[in-house]
C-alpha cells in the first residue's frame, strides 16, 4: 500500500500535463511502479497504478523519443497491462485481464462491450506545423489533421487522398507529378512554369519543392497529414499564400521490430486493370538506434482511347517510390534522423479527352504523357537545452519533370512538343523555441534556401529536333523569423510575429535564337528583394471546448523570368494580406459534436498568372490586383456509437481589377495570329470578359462523409467509409484562350475493411456513380479552342489485403 501511495503522490506532484509531443524517455529496468514514477517525471504527466500487485511486476528499460501516450502504452504493455486515459495528460495502468472467481456455469449473455474509444478523454494534439508545440486548441486558424491510417483506407494513394477529404484543398488534375495545389481561393496558373507554388508542401521541416509541381508522393506509412489554411508567411515564408500541407511520416521506433504489407488489384470500368503493393519494416539497431523503410509500387490502369493511333487505354501510369529513415539517440535529450526518399512516375500517355467524346477518346495523333522523378534527402538534429527546444534540418531536393504534347500542325505534319523542368534545391533551417510556460511561449529561427530551375522546350517533327526558347531561374533566400504568444488573461492569448527575407533573383534565357541573343539585357537579369511579413492573432477560449480567433497574416512570392515567344521577360513578385475570423467547437473525430467555421478576406497585389502567347505556349505575367473572399464550414456528428457523419463546404468569391496595359498588349499580340482585335477597346473587353475571376478556384465546393466501425466478433471488426463531394465551376486561366469553364461535377467513393488488428481484407470503390465530369480544361495548349476535358477516372473497384506483424 505504501508503494501504491508513493506512485499516486509522485504522479500528482507533477506539473500541468504535457502536450502530446515527442519527448526523450529513459526508464530503468525494474518494477512497473518505479518505472512509472520515472516516466511521469520525464513527461510531466500523471500515471496512477491502483493495484499494488501490478505495480510490482518487472519491466525492462524503455528508451527513445516518443509522445507521452505512446510511452505509457508501451510501459503498460511490458507489464502485461493496459493504459487507460482518464484525463488530458493523465493515465491509469491496470491489469489487462484482472483475475475473476470461477463461475459455476458458463454465462450465456455476452460480456458488456467497452465504451467507444471516442468517449474516452483524449490528450491534446500538438500541431507539428506550428513549429513550437502548440495544441490544436491553441492555434489561431483553421487546421485539418488527417490520420495516416485513414489515408491508407481503401489503398495507398497520393495527394488526391487529401483533396477527397478536405473541401478547401483543390488540384489542377493535370496528371500525377504535374499538378498544382491550391487552398481556399488563392490560385494562380494551371501550368508547370516559373511561378512559385501558392501552397507550401513539406515532409517534416523540409519543403518538397520551391517552384516545381506537386510530386504527388505516395502517402505510405504516414503518421498524419496537417493542412494549415491561409497565408503562413511568418513561419514558412515565400510560397505559402494559400497555406501549407505538411506530411508527417512515422519515425523509426527504437524499442520494437515491426512490419506491414499491403497488396491490391483494381479494375476500371471501360479501362485496363491495375495493381499496387507496399511494405514497411521497422528494425531496432541496438538500444539507441533504429531503421525504418517503406517501398510502394502501383500501376494505374488506363481508360482513354486514341483511335487515330489504333490504341486503347493509353494513359496507364506506373509509380515506384520508397523512403528510408535512420534514427540515432545520442542521449536522452538529443536525436539525429537521416531521411531519404525517391519516387518515379511514368505516365504512358495523356489523360485528356474530347469534350463530347463517348467513350473517352482523344484525337491526338502522337503519343504524349510525362515522366516525373523526385528525390530528397535530409538530416535532422533535434534536442533541448534545458527548457529550450532545438531543431535543425538540412536537405537536398532534386526534381525532374518531362511533359510531352501533340503539337501537330495538320494531319500530314505530326509534331511533338516536349518541355522539361529541372529543379535543384538546397535548404537549411534551424529554430529554437520554448513551449508555453507561465503564459508565455516563443520561437526564433533562421533559414537559407537555394533553388535553381531550368525550363527547356523543343519541337520534334520529320526526324528533326528544334530547340525553343527556355528560361533559367535561380533564387537565393535568407530569412530570420520570430513569433511569440502571451496569455493576457485566462483563456485569452495574443500572438505576434514577423519574418525578414532577403531574396536574390537571377535568370537567363536558354536556347535563345542568335538573332536576339546579342541583346543580352533581354535574355538575362539580376535583382534583389527584401520583404517583411508581419502577423498577429488573438485566440479566446469562450467556454470549455469552444474557441474564437482572429488573425492577420501576409505572404509573398518572388518574381522571376518567363518566356514569351522567343523572348525572356520579367514578372514582379506578388503579395497577399489576409484578415480572418473563425470559431471552433470540439475536436474533429472525437466527442459527440464538432464544428469549425471561418471567414477570410485577402487583398492580392500584382497577381502572377498564365496566358497563352502567340506561339501557343503558356507564359506568365502580372494580371493586376485582386480581392478574394473565402468562407468555410466543417463539422462532425456522432450518430450512434461507432458511427459518425462529417461534412464540409467552402465558398470563394474573387475579383481582379482592371488588367494592366502590359497584359492587354500581351493578349493582343497572342491573338494576332487568329485575326487580332478590331481596336484596343475590343482587346480590353476580351481580356475583361474572362479575366475578372482568379483562375482554377470553384466558387463553391462541398463534401459529406460517413464513417463507422462495428464489432463482428471479439477480434474481427468491420470498418467503413463513404463520401461524396461536389466541385463547382471555375475557369482555366486568363485571356480568350484559357477562359473556358471547368468543374461542376460530383465524385464519390467508399471503402470497407473486415479484419483484425493484424490482418484485413479491403474493398474500395471510387467514382461510385461513374461520373465523367471535367476536372481540368486543358489537354494540349496547341489545340484550337478548348474542346478538351480531363475526366474523372471511371468507376474503379479495388480488392486489397493488409497484414501487420
Amino acid at each position: 500500500m505504501r508503494r501504491r501511495a508513493c506512485i499516486v503522490a509522485a504522479a500528482l506532484a507533477m506539473p500541468a500535463p504535457a502536450l502530446a509531443e515527442d519527448v526523450a524517455v529513459s526508464t530503468r529496468r525494474g518494477s512497473l511502479g518505479d518505472a512509472a514514477i520515472e516516466l511521469a517525471r520525464q513527461t510531466r504527466s500523471s500515471i496512477v497504478i491502483a493495484d499494488p500487485l501490478v505495480a510490482l511486476r518487472p519491466v525492462p528499460a524503455i528508451r527513445g523519443r516518443m509522445d507521452t501516450a505512446e510511452a505509457v502504452r508501451r510501459l503498460a504493455a511490458k507489464a502485461g497491462g493496459r493504459a487507460v486515459a482518464v484525463a488530458p495528460g493523465a493515465w491509469r495502468i491496470e491489469a489487462a485481464r484482472p483475475a475473476r472467481a470461477p463461475a459455476p456455469a458458463p454465462v450465456r449473455t455476452p460480456p458488456p462491450r467497452p465504451a467507444p474509444e471516442e468517449d474516452a478523454p483524449t490528450p491534446p494534439i500538438v500541431v507539428i506545423a506550428s513549429k513550437r508545440d502548440l495544441s490544436i486548441e491553441a492555434m489561431a486558424g483553421q487546421v485539418a489533421i488527417l490520420d495516416g491510417a485513414s489515408l491508407e483506407a481503401g489503398g495507398i494513394g497520393g495527394t488526391e487522398k487529401i483533396t477527397q477529404r478536405i473541401a478547401t484543398v483543390t488540384s489542377t488534375h493535370l496528371g500525377s507529378g504535374r499538378n498544382k495545389l491550391f487552398i481556399r481561393g488563392i490560385a494562380d496558373s494551371s501550368f508547370t512554369g516559373p511561378t512559385q507554388a501558392t501552397v507550401g508542401q513539406y515532409l517534416g521541416d523540409l519543403r518538397l519543392s520551391y517552384n516545381a509541381p506537386d510530386p504527388d508522393l505516395r502517402l505510405s506509412d504516414m503518421a498524419r497529414v496537417e493542412v494549415l489554411e491561409g497565408p503562413q508567411g511568418t513561419l514558412y515564408g515565400a510560397g505559402s499564400l494559400g497555406g501549407i500541407i505538411r506530411l508527417v511520416p512515422n519515425p523509426p521506433v527504437l524499442s520494437e521490430a515491426s512490419g506491414s504489407v499491403t497488396l491490391g488489384a483494381s479494375l476500371t470500368q471501360g479501362g485496363a486493370p491495375g495493381g499496387d503493393a507496399g511494405a514497411t519494416i521497422n528494425v531496432p539497431l541496438g538500444e539507441a538506434a533504429a531503421f525504418r523503410g517503406t517501398i510502394d509500387a502501383a500501376t494505374l490502369g488506363g481508360y482513354i482511347d486514341k483511335p487515330l493511333l489504333a490504341r486503347k487505354d493509353v494513359n496507364r501510369t506506373r509509380i515506384l517510390g520508397g523512403r528510408a529513415s535512420l534514427r540515432a539517440e545520442l542521449s536522452p535529450d538529443w536525436t539525429v534522423d537521416l531521411i531519404g526518399l525517391a519516387q518515379s512516375t511514368d505516365a504512358r500517355d495523356s489523360q485528356y479527352a474530347a469534350r463530347d467524346g463517348l467513350p473517352l477518346v482523344s484525337g491526338a495523333r502522337l503519343q504524349e504523357g510525362s515522366d516525373a522523378d523526385y528525390a530528397m534527402s535530409q538530416l535532422v538534429v533535434s534536442g533541448r537545452l534545458g527548457e529550450v527546444r532545438v531543431r535543425s534540418t538540412t536537405g537536398i531536393v532534386r526534381q525532374h519533370l518531362e511533359e510531352r504534347y501533340d503539337a501537330s500542325l495538320d494531319a500530314d505534319t505530326p509534331r511533338r512538343f516536349s518541355q522539361e523542368n529541372r529543379t535543384r534545391m538546397i535548404a537549411q533551417e534551424t529554430r529554437l523555441w520554448r513551449p508555453e510556460a507561465n503564459g508565455f511561449g516563443w520561437l526564433v529561427g533562421a533559414s537559407f534556401t537555394h533553388n535553381r530551375t531550368v525550363l527547356s522546350r523543343r519541337f520534334d517533327y520529320a526526324g528533326a529536333r528544334i530547340a525553343s526558347t527556355g528560361v533559367r531561374n535561380v533564387t537565393d533566400e535568407a530569412t530570420l523569423y520570430a513569433e511569440g504568444s502571451l496569455r493576457l488573461r485566462p483563456g485569452l492569448t495574443a500572438t505576434a510575429g514577423g519574418r525578414l527575407t532577403h531574396s536574390r533573383l537571377s535568370g537567363a534565357g536558354q536556347d535563345v535564337q542568335p538573332a536576339i541573343a546579342f541583346a543580352r539585357a533581354a535574355v538575362t537579369a539580376d535583382r534583389a528583394i527584401t520583404t517583411v511579413l508581419p502577423s498577429a492573432a488573438l485566440n479566446a477560449e469562450v467556454m470549455a471546448g469552444t474557441t474564437l480567433y482572429m488573425r492577420y497574416q501576409e505572404g509573398f512570392r518572388p518574381g522571376g523570368f518567363a518566356i514569351e515567344s522567343e523572348f525572356v521577360r520579367k514578372f514582379r513578385n506578388d503579395h497577399t494580406a489576409t484578415w480572418e475570423i473563425g470559431a471552433r467547437h470540439g475536436r474533429a473525430g472525437t466527442g459527440p459534436f464538432d464544428l469549425a467555421a471561418s471567414v477570410s478576406y485577402t487583398h492580392w497585389r500584382d497577381i502572377q498568372a498564365d496566358f497563352i502567347d502567340n506561339s501557343g505556349l503558356p507564359s506568365t505575367a502580372n494580371i493586376g490586383d485582386g480581392r478574394v473572399w473565402s468562407a468555410s464550414l466543417t463539422g462532425g456528428l456522432r450518430l450512434a456509437p461507432g458511427l459518425r457523419v462529417e461534412a464540409g463546404a467552402t465558398w470563394n468569391w474573387s475579383e481582379v481589377d482592371t488588367p494592366p496595359a502590359e497584359l492587354v498588349a500581351l493578349v493582343t499580340r497572342a491573338a494576332a495570329l487568329q485575326g487580332g482585335f478590331a481596336s484596343h477597346e475590343a482587346a480590353l473587353d476580351a481580356v475583361l470578359a474572362r479575366s475578372m475571376q482568379v483562375p482554377n478556384i470553384a466558387e463553391f465546393s462541398g463534401r459529406v462523409g460517413l464513417a463507422g466501425t462495428r464489432a463482428v466478433t471479439d477480434t474481427w471488426h468491420l470498418q467503413g467509409n463513404a463520401w461524396a463531394s461536389y466541385v463547382g465551376k471555375s475557369r482555366l486561366g486568363i485571356g480568350p484562350e484559357l477562359g473556358e469553364a471547368q468543374g461542376d461535377y460530383f465524385d464519390s467513393g467508399l471503402d470497407l475493411r473486415l479484419g483484425t488488428g493484424s490482418f484485413g481484407v479491403t474493398l474500395a470503390v471510387n467514382n461510385l456513380t461513374n461520373s465523367r465530369g471535367n476536372r481540368f480544361s486543358l489537354g494540349t495548349p496547341f489545340s484550337t479552342g478548348r474542346n478538351q476535358v480531363t475526366p474523372l477516372r471511371p468507376r474503379t473497384v479495388r480488392l486489397g489485403l493488409d497484414a501487420r506483424f
